[in-house]
């Protein structure tokens, strides 16, 4: 600041310096041409004393002119009048050559008076011919134009100290605000921490999401990116234009704090904190994000060994009882019948692992249709495998995931084993985010009605099998259905007909496994009433993510990544 205003003040000063002089060269040209060419002037040069008529002339008009001198002098330089009396007579001290020639000239040259910008101009005497009879010169001494520029200096010194003092002040009170609102660091130190800020944004995993007080993003960090599927220009856009799922949506908009909420997207299962900017909501909130999935698969598959364990407990029980039925039928010297009735128990149970094992040699899901079996038995419920059913060993694409086949089929036969079974008393639905209570109705037999009022045994049946470059997984109840209108609430977070905390999340983790390996989830009517889920997965790696038609098969046109994720297609079809 101080070398700005003392720069500006030294250009002023020499401008200021080139501007005087300048305007004595006027003043001095002025006075000489009006002196020469005035008639008195030239009569006064034809007379024998040309002093006595021109110096009180001469005088007057030199204080008339704001001029130093005014002297009028013969063409060979002496001096007919002067400011100085003495010097009358005197030879001029300067240059007369260019005058003599007819042209008026300036020059700066040291005389009597000192140095001095000065003006010289010829007097033509038009009796004569136009003849020069006398020659002019008038100035101003450079102490007159140095006495001028004092003057002008202690205005631009005034000037310059007033624009310090309120630079000063205003930088002052500038500094006082800045370091206010950066909480006393200076330029050194918010610098490092701009350092900081880019390497925690790039180097934490969860996701960060800040938004400004219209609901606009401010920033978000590569974890934030990747958790949310967000475009390049995400930041300054409105969060409701990002396409997030509606309830993800309003979590981020809500002005108030949220704590460890779990909330889906296509793809993942987060868990969202925000808290808005100390300051209220008109500054924006802070969201924090961090994926769930694996965790949630894991508590997934966690769930289904303990179920596995309850299974084996019971069955270790019922294997104790029936071993005990045995012994004491030999003891009772009924050899023939004990024999009959552990093979009989022998062959149903190994029925059962035989067929699983033939039709199915992926070995995760043989896994887990025997020990779901299990559980259905526990819970009166029978299940069954399809006749059509075959997947070969080798035919599950590596990019499949094993996690996620138990995530999508395991869901699906534990919500068809709950409808199925059969229950002490009628249960509400269990109200949640997207809640809506289902309408139930009878349900018949899978295959066929049951004759003369009889009740239908709880029956689930499964249907898995790899062809045609897909891979199909049925899951078939003849519980009371899902009414038409429940249809699509169903795979929303929080959708359940069971009593209890942690429901609702299994339909829709299914879903959101079945897209992110690019394949469809449908629902409709079983033969028998009840509820039929259906899930295709494609097995060409080629076709993993493309558009689905609403039958569920794969489409030769693709459409853009974010509507196949979001289970939309232009032609109708669901990604």
């Amino acid at each position: 600041m101080t070398a700005v205003v003392t720069g500006c003040a030294g250009f002023a000063y020499v401008n200021a310096g080139r501007q005087a002089e300048e305007t004595a060269r006027r003043q001095a040209t002025a006075a000489a041409t009006a002196v020469a060419g005035s008639p008195a002037v030239v009569a006064a040069a034809r007379t024998a004393d040309p002093t006595a008529a021109l110096q009180p002339y001469t005088e007057r008009l030199r204080r008339d002119a704001g001029v130093d001198f005014v002297v009028v002098m013969a063409p060979d330089g002496t001096r007919w009048t002067h400011p100085q009396p003495s010097a009358i007579g005197g030879k001029y001290l300067g240059h007369t050559g260019p005058a003599l020639d007819g042209r008026v000239f300036a020059e700066t040259h040291p005389g009597v008076l000192g140095p001095s910008v000065r003006v010289v101009a010829p007097v033509h005497d038009p009796r004569r011919g136009g003849r020069i009879t006398a020659l002019v010169s008038s100035g101003i001494t450079i102490e007159t134009i140095s006495a001028q520029l004092r003057d002008q200096l202690l205005a631009v010194a005034g000037v310059a100290a007033a624009a310090l003092a309120l630079g000063g002040a205003g930088t002052y009170v500038i500094n006082a605000r800045l370091r206010r609102h950066t909480h006393g660091m200076n330029a050194r130190e918010l610098s490092r921490m701009h350092d900081y800020h880019q390497a925690a944004l790039h180097a934490v995993r969860e996701g960060l999401l800040m938004l400004d007080g219209r609901r606009r993003v401010a920033l978000v960090n590569d974890g934030g990116r990747e958790l949310l599927g967000l475009p390049g220009d995400a930041v300054g856009r409105p969060v409701g234009e990002l396409g997030l799922p509606g309830p993800l949506t309003e979590a981020l908009l809500a002005p108030g704090p949220r704590r460890d909420e779990l909330h889906l997207t296509a793809e993942r299962v987060l868990v969202v904190n925000s808290a808005p900017v100390s300051g209220g909501d008109r500054r924006g909130s802070v969201v924090t994000l961090r994926d769930h999935t694996e965790l949630q698969a894991l508590a997934g598959e966690l769930d289904s060994v303990r179920g596995f364990a309850e299974a084996l407990r019971s069955q270790a029980h019922e294997a104790a009882n029936r071993l005990h039925t045995v012994v004491s039928l030999i003891e009772l010297g009924r050899a023939e019948e004990a024999v009959g009735f552990a093979t009989a128990e022998l062959e149903l149970a190994q029925a059962l692992t035989d067929r699983v094992v033939a039709a199915v040699a992926e070995p995760v899901l043989a896994a887990l249709l025997l020990g779901k079996a299990a559980q259905a038995h526990e819970r009166g419920v029978e299940l069954t495998l399809t006749p059509d059913s075959r997947i070969d060993d080798g035919v599950l694409p590596p990019g499949l995931p094993a996690r996620d086949l138990v995530t999508v089929l395991g869901n699906l036969v534990d919500n068809a084993i709950d409808a199925a079974a059969p229950a002490p008393a009628a249960v509400s639905p269990v109200p949640g985010p997207a809640a809506a209570p289902a309408a139930v109705s009878p349900a018949p037999a899978l295959d066929a009605a049951p004759e003369h009022g009889a009740v239908e045994a709880p029956r689930v049946r499964v249907t898995a099998r790899a062809a045609d470059g897909e891979l199909l997984l049925r899951v078939a109840d003849n519980g009371p259905g899902v009414a038409t209108d429940a249809a699509e609430e169903i795979f929303r977070r929080g959708w359940s007909t069971k009593q209890g905390a942690g429901r609702g999340l299994g339909l829709a983790l299914a879903r959101q496994a079945t897209r992110r390996n690019g394949g469809t989830l449908t629902l409709d009517r079983a033969p028998a009433g009840g509820a039929r889920f259906t899930v295709r997965l494609p097995l060409r790696a080629e076709e993993a993510g493309r558009c689905t038609t609403a039958e569920g098969r794969a489409t030769a046109e693709g459409c853009a990544t974010s509507e196949c994720a979001l289970g939309t297609c232009p032609s109708g079809g669901a990604g």
